[in-house]
């Protein structure tokens, strides 16, 4: 029977297989990304899609870091020149052009580290900026479902996935489709690389801290805004990358 309790029952198991799996490969991308941070770098991520909840849930939230930035196809519009329909095309993410305007509005710079998340890893968009970021030298962390990616065609010219690009690929353990419970005549609901991507997220951050706690170092992290002070702390932090980090609504 398809419901809440049944969602919360299938959930579960995928949370600890992907905590249980994904132990070396978190810590490999906490050593790119802590690496970068202490070498004054930002972390950049990206997600299209619904994997845009991933890069939101690295980016610029109270518990973690600060020197993050959300890249993300709106950006084309509030800091591009492109007009806001091209927002209303459902295939933009298939467009590799769109990863070089994507790039050099972020600016990155030298020693930047990307996360790059997608489910199927397959899109032109996704798989176009992880091309480019590896060819311009940046450590690139890829967040997608292996399950999925091994069974789709690229969408990509190059025929490659973004998972063969990147130097640390984390499973998010979604199956194919996503969808996590299966309806009788086909098709599936309830999907969970939001879920898994979230906590993956977090993971991520807590690994990226005990990296500065053991060089001795304080880390950046945000405090709620809705406390007292955390304001003040956020700005003093925000101010050390002035230009660098981009915070909208």
């Amino acid at each position: 029977m398809i419901s809440a309790q049944g969602y919360a029952d299938a959930v579960r198991p995928v949370l600890d297989r992907l905590v249980d799996a994904s132990a070396d490969a978190i810590g490999a991308a906490a050593d790119l990304i802590a690496t970068s941070l202490r070498t004054g770098g930002v972390l950049q991520a990206f997600g299209a899609g619904h994997s845009e909840a991933f890069a939101a849930e690295l980016v610029a939230r109270a518990g973690g870091l600060v020197p993050t930035n959300r890249l993300s196809l709106h950006d084309l519009v509030l800091h591009g020149d492109a007009p806001r329909d091209v927002l209303a095309d459902p295939k933009l993410e298939r467009d590799p052009a769109v990863a070089h305007q994507l790039y050099e509005l972020a600016a990155p710079q030298p020693q930047d580290v990307f996360v790059v998340a997608s489910q199927s890893g397959i899109n032109g968009s996704v798989v176009e900026l992880a091309t480019l970021v590896t060819g311009r030298g940046h450590p690139l962390i890829a967040v997608t479902s292996v399950a999925h990616t091994a069974r789709v065609a690229p969408r990509h010219p190059s025929g490659r996935r973004l998972a063969d690009l990147a130097d640390v690929v984390l499973d998010n353990g979604a199956p194919y489709g996503d969808a996590l419970l299966p309806l009788e005549g086909g098709g599936a609901v309830c999907a969970v690389s939001s879920v898994t991507a979230a906590l993956l997220a977090q993971l991520l951050t807590a690994e990226v801290v005990r990296r500065f706690h053991q060089a001795g170092e304080v880390p950046p992290i945000y405090l709620s805004a809705n406390v007292p002070g955390g304001d003040e702390h956020n700005h003093a932090l925000e101010s050390r990358y002035a230009g660098r980090l981009r915070r909208t609504a």
